[in-house]
């Protein structure tokens, strides 16, 4: 077990790394050569240029303004000047509502910190038990400041009891305003923004195969009968994985023929020759404009070709369509139905943004998918246990005791007071967070075998896979394993009856474990997060070495996003310590408080200057969010009912029976409540929207949500790139033309 002087060696490590960090982000952020490394969403968005350089060269590395740097700090204030509705226009809801999480924590625990060292502090302090007990088990200072200073049976738990009521309370208070606030902001963003294509497209899967119809043709037919209506038109998905490789080695050479075209203008003189060979070093000797010209020229007729094969080759087909409607109550109606009696084909659902479909998975048959899902699951259940060994590992080395045991000879070291501290504060704390690396990885991939079909889909899997195996191996093996570890004496010399009492009793010594964490992946990780070194280093390598073009440089940028599916259950392992510890250790509070403050900061300074979001999705993530929670209030709930049970407090144990029941009502009731908002469209706001009532023609104003249609979620062959099984085209940048209702073709396809 730590003690106070361990922690306070960790902190003081830790504090200044992360300020450290902060100080470094703040001097390096305003030289001009790092500037697209640090403002690349600006960048990306166009309103935002390279620096300007007046006088000697080295101006243009080094900001030589002296009062920018007495002003350093000031994106603190900038990151927190932003109103929400502007940073809502500028980063999109799903950043906005992302760095509302962190607000919510600081919300939920710094009240609760306030009364539990108010409440519940003073009494555990004063109880003074575990100075008289002389055979139980190792105690430190931290376990005073615990509820593990109560003797057996002691009054002073119903004082526990009420405040863990009291905190429950106020998280269901907390969780329902914010609930309801985010559900208000998803219904206006979706009702203010710019009509898309998702929002009257649906995605159908599973198409039943006709012996005497194309899929295209199923496809039209069912529709036109079934949703006369308001059916407009349909692109099946086709498989074109030759067609995207060969877009992708046309942009490749397009990008060389802009970068020698640029030379050629700088210098029109000097004779452009490359080598054919393998990376330009040898083979025959060409003039690099006509070389790359003419190969462009071969492609664009090799993707021609491609193109018609694609389309006149039925097997390149896939049974799944975009099917779009003439309004949003039509695309309601269809995606939130059951199209016929068998409920295994026809698979309907609201189509994802274009720039939200995960393209390989959409011709998965229902059958398979219900395989993928099953295989799995057993996946996840066997890699969660087996990681139980590492999280052992983390834990014997954390306490020092084992060490020397294995390790005599580091015994003179170990017991010096310096490196002591520093092994027991802070060693645990990497060593858990370096087993957690590829961790997001390895259960993204297996998201991705599952079968679904949007990026957003996969992240919101993706996070409940890596809640469960945060809750399972890095809390519950931590508190087991670690206990054993440390406690091992007492676990074999005590009679078989009082081992469940020893673990409810050392279960609140893994505060001090958890305090380490905190501040190495809380303190230090966040803030050199903000300061992105890797993305730094990668930036001038890739402009040194590898930078040709303007859209070289922007790729280069690498303003990376959010990435919800492993950074948000990060977040959640924070709301389950400060749960399951408020009644428990209060002292790991101020700790995650910290934690809360310095995320939000960051995070929304870097959502508002570096994250450029893959996708929107209008918050959709936040019932899983909110759910999380509840499932760590129920947990701390059950776990504090589990330590009482070891206390000889019967009675007082009874009193907290209700809590976890009135918590899942508590969900339930939000639940029902807020979560249809999330998942279904009303069709009465859907009946507002229509699009087109009675021409037969699309009008110009609405001509451009048919052209999306046509430009991003459908199969586009005029020339572009593409991504997995099915593969898009190119946007094409031509105006799109009138098209009568009801029939509507994709670019470069022949119209029936």
């Amino acid at each position: 077990m730590g003690s106070l002087n361990d922690i306070g060696v960790a902190a003081g490590i830790n504090i200044l790394s992360a300020v450290g960090f902060l100080l470094v982000f703040a001097v390096v952020r305003i030289q001009p050569i790092n500037d697209r490394v640090y403002f690349p969403k600006w960048y990306l968005k166009g309103t935002r240029s390279s620096p300007r350089h007046i006088g000697n060269v080295l101006s243009k590395f080094v900001n030589a303004d002296v009062s920018t740097y007495l002003r350093f700090l000031n994106w603190m204030p900038a990151a927190l000047k932003m109103p929400e509705p502007e940073l809502i226009e500028h980063a999109g809801l799903d950043s906005a509502v992302y760095v509302r999480i962190y607000l919510l924590g600081l919300k939920i625990f710094v009240p609760i910190t306030v009364l539990a060292f108010s409440v519940l502090v003073p009494v555990n302090w004063t109880s003074a038990t575990l100075g008289d007990d002389e055979e139980g088990l190792s105690y430190d200072q931290i376990d005073k400041l615990s509820i593990s200073n109560l003797g057996q049976g002691s009054k002073r738990f119903w004082v526990h009891i009420g405040m863990a009521y009291v905190f429950t309370f106020w998280t269901f208070y907390v969780l329902y305003h914010e609930y309801k606030v985010i559900t208000t902001m998803r219904l206006h963003f979706l009702a203010n923004q710019n009509r898309r294509p998702d929002q009257f497209t649906v995605l159908v899967r599973n198409i039943p195969a006709d012996p005497d119809e194309t899929v295209g043709e199923h496809v039209e037919h069912f529709f036109a009968v079934n949703h006369r209506e308001h059916y407009l038109s349909h692109q099946v998905v086709y498989n074109a994985n030759t067609l995207a490789s060969l877009v992708e080695k046309k942009k490749g050479l397009q990008n060389w023929l802009v970068y020698y075209e640029n030379q050629h203008a700088k210098n029109p003189e000097k004779e452009l020759i490359i080598k054919t060979g393998l990376w330009g070093l040898w083979g025959e000797k060409v003039d690099a404009l006509q070389h790359y010209k003419t190969t462009i020229e071969e492609l664009c007729k090799q993707e021609d070709e491609e193109r018609q094969k694609v389309i006149s080759d039925p097997k390149a087909i896939m049974p799944a369509a975009f099917v779009s409607f003439n309004s949003q109550w039509g695309a309601a109606v269809c995606a939130q139905t059951q199209q016929t009696s068998n409920p295994t084909v026809w698979l309907t659902e609201w189509a994802p943004e274009p720039r939200d479909v995960y393209w390989p998975n959409l011709a998965i048959p229902f059958v398979e998918l219900s395989v993928r899902r099953l295989i799995m699951a057993v996946a996840l259940f066997f890699l969660t246990f087996f990681f139980m060994v590492p999280i052992a590992l983390v834990q014997s080395v954390a306490n020092l005791d084992d060490i020397e045991r294995v390790l005599p000879f580091l015994k003179p070291i170990i017991e010096r007071n310096g490196p002591r501290s520093v092994i027991q504060g802070f060693l645990p704390g990497i060593a858990l967070k370096i087993f957690l690396i590829f961790l997001p990885t390895i259960l993204m991939a297996m998201s991705k075998i599952e079968g679904h079909v949007s990026l957003s889909g996969l992240e919101r899997r993706t996070a409940s896979k890596y809640f469960l195996f945060i809750f399972v191996n890095v809390f519950l093996g931590s508190v087991v394993a670690g206990t054993a570890f440390q406690q091992l004496n007492s676990f074999i010399h005590q009679s078989t009856n009082k081992i469940p009492e020893t673990i409810g009793e050392s279960i609140p010594m893994k505060a001090t474990f958890f305090i380490t964490y905190i501040m190495v992946d809380g303190w230090a990780g966040i803030a050199a997060e903000v300061l992105r070194l890797k993305p730094l280093i990668m930036f001038h390598i890739k402009n040194t070495f590898l930078v040709r073009t303007e859209q070289d440089r922007e790729q280069a940028m690498d303003p990376g996003s959010l990435e919800f599916g492993s950074t948000e259950p990060r977040i959640q392992l924070y709301f389950l310590l400060g749960l399951v510890y408020a009644v428990v250790t209060p002292i790991i509070l101020p700790f995650i408080i910290v934690f809360f403050g310095l995320a939000y900061l960051v995070f929304r300074h870097q959502i508002i200057n570096v994250y450029n979001q893959q996708y929107e999705s209008g918050a959709q993530f936040w019932p899983g969010v909110h759910g999380r929670i509840v499932t760590a209030l129920v947990i701390s709930q059950i776990l504090l009912i589990g330590l009482l049970s070891t206390q000889e407090a019967e009675q007082s144990t009874v009193a907290l029976l209700p809590l976890p029941v009135l918590t899942i009502w508590f969900h339930y009731v939000c639940k029902g409540r807020f979560e249809p908002a999330y998942i279904k469209c009303p069709l009465q706001a859907g009946s507002k929207r229509i699009l087109l009532i009675s021409s037969p023609y699309i009008t110009a104003d609405d001509i451009h949500i048919v052209s999306n249609v046509k430009r991003e979620q459908h199969l586009m062959f005029a020339g572009g790139h593409g991504e997995g099984h099915a593969a898009t085209g190119k946007r094409p940048d031509a105006e799109p033309e009138r098209v009568p209702q009801g029939r509507i073709r994709a670019p470069g396809l022949p119209q029936r």
